[in-house]
């Protein structure tokens, strides 16, 4: 298995995006709806997004979080809801994995919203050393591991627009569920690793 990809290796790939089903949840009410549907899941692609801010110092509260199956990806304006109580809970279960890149302060961001205590999440950068790979960003470890290049474009949008554009909906969509791709992928590695051994 390979170890790390260049910038040249990455740009030669073909670009993808979530072609699945794309909720985005507007109110406490469609919210409180789509709960029962991520309750059932086992394993979640987890990001955020946030505005940016250019001046010194100051940052924006977390206004987007994004929780993907293989098929269907629901993106919270949390800037419009906040953090409901019973969403908070998805993200304490620990039952329920929820795997993304670079996810700390994705969940300290989130905690000022509503207090919870984080459980079942997985760090795919820390997940990636267990496998000797040298690549950390999104990005890259999609083209290693999925074969794919995504498109960064719209990580710096203001994402308390109103509404969100098509183009900002795909992104959103995409990060989560490319990270639940490639987590995916590191568990059948792991356990082909683990079948081989026990031949």
């Amino acid at each position: 298995m390979k170890k790390s990809i260049s910038k040249e290796e990455l740009q030669e790939l073909s670009i993808k995006a979530f072609e699945g089903k794309i909720i985005v949840i507007n109110t406490e009410e469609e919210a409180k709806k789509i709960i029962p549907y991520l309750q059932k899941q086992k394993r979640l692609g987890f990001d955020t997004e946030t505005r940016p801010t250019f001046k010194k110092g100051a940052m924006n509260k977390v206004a987007l979080l994004q929780l993907s199956t293989e098929s269907t990806a629901i993106l919270f304006r949390l800037n419009k809801i906040g953090l409901p109580t019973k969403l908070a809970n998805i993200l304490s279960n620990k039952n329920i994995i929820k795997a993304g890149v670079a996810i700390n302060d994705d969940i300290k961001e989130l905690k000022i919203l509503n207090k919870f205590t984080p459980g079942g999440f997985v760090e795919i950068q820390q997940k990636v050393k267990e496998f000797g790979i040298e690549n950390f960003g999104l990005k890259k470890l999609s083209g290693l591991l999925l074969g794919f290049n995504i498109s960064k474009s719209q990580q710096v949008s203001n994402w308390e627009a109103e509404p969100l554009t098509p183009a900002q909906i795909k992104y959103a969509a995409t990060d989560a569920w490319v990270s639940l791709k490639i987590y995916n992928k590191l568990i059948n590695i792991e356990k082909n690793i683990n079948n081989t051994e026990i031949d």
